[in-house]
């Protein structure tokens, strides 16, 4: 797909002047299909930590809730094929299997290989898919809402109606700071943190030539992952045997229903529910959500 052709030159390009913490430049790993994956070091003392996004948006975003886990980890984020500073392959088709793939490149990339993980909706689920592909590759894994829903609760209908959503998004900004007002003002983007929605402005956008910004994920790449859901990883999650803790809002969208069945499914898991959070939970309150991360992975 040409949508998403990022050139290298524009790996961590970004001069916003915001005040975002200064980082080093990402790590480039090669993946499958040509993607060459960012991984991002956000910090931390202790075992490394891998944190996964959902469609659409960058691992960066991450950073707050990296920031409260300082202390008992050391967090790497990702950003998938498509997204953030990732570049994909000239013929990727976004299946699902190549953000597993991103996953485990990520995890092989890293010495130590991280034994845990953490991931938001294609993040969580590209966790599961990693775990299928090879097994034993994560001891303890914490995901919010996965979208590994089973067959019978994807209607095309409904899949083409999220595809139809994204390729509505506006696409370019006079400015990041353009950018920032409009999401801010208008749900479901005005539900996240200040601090995230402002590490999705900030990582998740693109300067060009003009002085405007564009999205980094193009919206027919988030677009065409909608589209192109996974409909065989909840039949095989019985072949999971990684700890799992299962985290979910309580609102009646397909992904935290789906919550429940993807964790009786799990051999070895916990479901955990927010009574408060939406499908936007990461990163509607990251010290809470840091909280439960360190509490499945870090405890006894």
């Amino acid at each position: 797909m040409a949508a998403n052709r990022n050139l290298r030159a524009d790996v961590c390009s970004h001069r916003s002047g915001t005040g975002s913490s200064a980082m080093s430049e990402p790590r480039i790993i090669a993946s499958t299909k040509g993607a060459q994956v960012a991984l991002h070091d956000l910090g931390g003392d202790g075992p490394n930590l891998l944190l996964t996004h959902a469609n659409g948006f960058c691992g960066r975003m991450w950073e707050p809730a990296a920031r409260e886990l300082a202390s008992v980890a050391h967090c790497w984020a990702l950003d998938f094929r498509g997204h953030g500073d990732s570049v994909s392959g000239p013929d990727e088709d976004y299946h699902w299997d190549g953000m597993a793939d991103d996953v485990l490149a990520a995890v092989d990339a890293l010495d130590p290989k991280p034994r845990l993980a953490a991931g938001h909706s294609l993040g969580g689920a590209s966790i599961l898919k990693a775990e299928q592909a090879r097994a034993g590759t994560f001891d303890r894994a914490w995901m919010f809402e996965p979208v590994t829903i089973p067959s019978f609760s994807l209607p095309r209908d409904g899949v083409k109606a999220l595809g139809d959503i994204a390729r509505m998004r506006k696409e370019n900004f006079e400015s990041r700071q353009a950018a920032y007002d409009r999401y801010g003002s208008r749900p479901p983007f005005s539900l996240l943190n200040p601090e995230v929605l402002r590490a999705y402005v900030d990582h998740g956008f693109r300067d060009l030539a003009d002085g405007t910004v564009t999205m980094k994920c193009p919206r027919d790449v988030e677009a065409t992952i909608f589209e192109n859901p996974d409909r065989s990883a909840f039949d095989r999650l019985g072949e999971v045997a990684t700890a799992v803790t299962v985290a979910a809002g309580t609102d009646a969208d397909p992904p935290a229903m789906a919550a429940p069945l993807i964790a009786e499914q799990l051999p070895n898991s916990t479901l955990l529910r927010f009574d408060d959070l939406t499908h936007f939970g990461p990163f509607q309150d990251p010290p809470r959500i840091a909280a439960s991360i360190a509490a499945a992975l870090f405890s006894d």
